[in-house]
């Protein structure tokens, strides 16, 4: 049987940060699978950020540096640019968990419409901080981030033909609207049952968290309902106390 090789689509978004930006790159560059097209999407850094890039420009297969409207047009432009037969976004900061993650991801299950795997959170001096709150559910469907975003979009390989455009209308959390309507016409989708990405704690999710908040609210309620969505934010806050309890009495 012939083995199964698509081709993946990296697309890396950076604007102004040169601390992190080689750091994703080489994580990308130095991925043991052999079919991988990398794009970086830059905003027009005015910092280090291009020269870095530059230096590894033959091997990257697209780089774009312009102005853009923010994180979802920048992720629209590299969906735009993918030929690949996935996508995943590792934006700048973020790491594939080793060098033999995407090697490991499609010998899992051949032909799947998604794949995913578990997140590590690391801070900004690349220590891990364990585990994402939300762990990846043993089985993933369009109705699994009812209770919250349980994958984080750096650990999830969409198939190119259900990747559609980023809604620009979100700010901050359009990739939680962006895994639903994929997921929404998945047939297949597997768990990897493995670590595959280290994502990097911050971000203008954390630093406008309440805005965050209402834009969640808003695509669970357009997805589940408004009533549905109103007692699923009760489930998740008494998950959410429950896990800072949880943690306080492991840290005393």
């Amino acid at each position: 049987m012939k083995a199964f090789k698509p081709t993946l689509s990296v697309i890396t978004v950076v604007y102004n940060n040169e601390r992190d930006i080689e750091r994703t790159m080489l994580s990308v560059l130095t991925q043991t699978y052999p079919r991988i097209e990398y794009i970086i999407i830059d905003g027009k850094s005015t910092d280090g950020t291009l020269k870095i890039i530059n230096r590894y420009k033959d091997q990257v297969a697209k780089i774009f540096s312009e102005k853009d409207e923010g994180i979802y047009d920048a992720m629209n432009k590299g969906l735009a640019a993918a030929t690949g037969d996935y996508v995943i976004f590792m934006n700048s900061g973020d790491e594939f968990y080793s060098r033999d993650t995407v090697q490991k991801v499609f010998e899992s299950a051949p032909d799947a419409d998604i794949y995913y795997g578990e997140t590590e959170m690391i801070d900004a001096g690349g220590k891990s901080l364990g585990q994402r709150r939300h762990k990846a559910p043993e089985k993933f469907t369009w109705m699994g981030f009812r209770y919250g975003m349980s994958i984080s979009h750096q650990a999830i390989y969409v198939r190119r033909s259900l990747a559609g455009p980023y809604d620009l209308k979100y700010k901050l959390s359009g990739d939680i609207d962006w895994i639903i309507r994929a997921a929404s016409q998945a047939e297949k989708i597997v768990n990897v049952n493995q670590y595959v990405a280290r994502y990097l704690v911050g971000g203008m999710s954390k630093a406008k968290h309440r805005q965050s908040l209402m834009e969640r609210f808003d695509i669970m309620q357009r997805y589940y309902g408004l009533i549905p969505t109103v007692l699923n934010h009760f489930v998740i806050a008494f998950n959410l106390g429950w896990y800072w309890l949880r943690n306080s009495r492991t840290n005393d």
